[in-house]
């Protein structure tokens, strides 16, 4: 799976999920579209696919048909079948098949667009942009977090009192909220978050930027009401989407 570096804002840049057993043809795929403005996560078959998707929203899933397991076709079927917000995630299919019985087959299950190996990543760029640009663009959500509202376009929070306090949050915390806020109420483990946020699992850095999140939030970052710990387990966001 890919890690994000952490010297770039992704929170400004489209989100691209890529699922390919081929190791070789994923990170090719994954630097290509990085080099090219995108935020890209990997995942070398559908099942891990599924679990990052529970970890994190993504604006396209490149996804490979021939796969060990459950092939691309069934895994785009499966997702359009689901009521979740998956089910409207643009889905771009990549496969070594050209006939047109093949493409039709894509398309049937659910897939926007359709790519035949080799391809050109050049023009893999030009669809996952006219992907995007088809997509209805959706009014950016707030999550008030206790008394704070952070505004995710302006990776700020503002008191939501008659003082209207902002506080700045470093691009690490933003990601970090970013991160929890796909999961409120639930739990998230300190290797998850190292890795949607780009930290050291090793270092535990993700739980010194907890810390200093909670001065930022918490009334008593000693006695944390929306940023819990869970012992043994990770962290949990309490807030809500408005």
């Amino acid at each position: 799976m890919n890690e994000p570096q952490a010297d770039k804002d992704y929170n400004a840049l489209p989100h691209i999920l890529v699922i390919d057993d081929d190791d070789g043809i994923r990170n090719l795929v994954s630097r290509y579209l990085t080099e090219n403005g995108f935020f890209v996560t990997g995942a070398a078959d559908a099942h891990e696919a599924k679990e990052i998707l529970k970890l994190a929203e993504f604006d396209v899933l490149v996804v490979d048909v021939m796969m060990p397991g459950q092939d691309g076709v069934a895994f785009t079927q499966e997702i359009r079948g689901m009521n979740t917000a998956l089910h409207d995630v643009p889905v771009l299919l990549l496969t070594a098949m050209s006939e047109v019985e093949d493409r039709i087959t894509g398309l049937s299950a659910g897939a926007d667009d359709y790519l035949s190996k080799p391809f050109d990543p050049r023009e893999l760029v030009l669809r996952l942009e006219a992907i995007l640009r088809r997509r209805p663009q959706m009014e950016e959500s707030k999550l008030k977090i206790g008394t704070w509202l952070f505004e995710q376009d302006q990776n700020i929070l503002i008191a939501d009192n008659d003082t209207q306090e902002i506080v700045k949050l470093t691009e690490v915390e933003v990601n970090l909220l970013n991160a929890l806020s796909g999961s409120i109420g639930k739990v998230m483990s300190r290797e998850e978050l190292s890795e949607l946020c780009g930290l050291d699992p090793e270092k535990r850095t993700v739980d010194v930027q907890v810390t200093r999140l909670r001065r930022k939030i918490e009334d008593d970052s000693n006695i944390p009401r929306y940023l819990q710990t869970v012992r043994g387990k990770g962290y949990v966001l309490k807030a809500e989407k408005v």
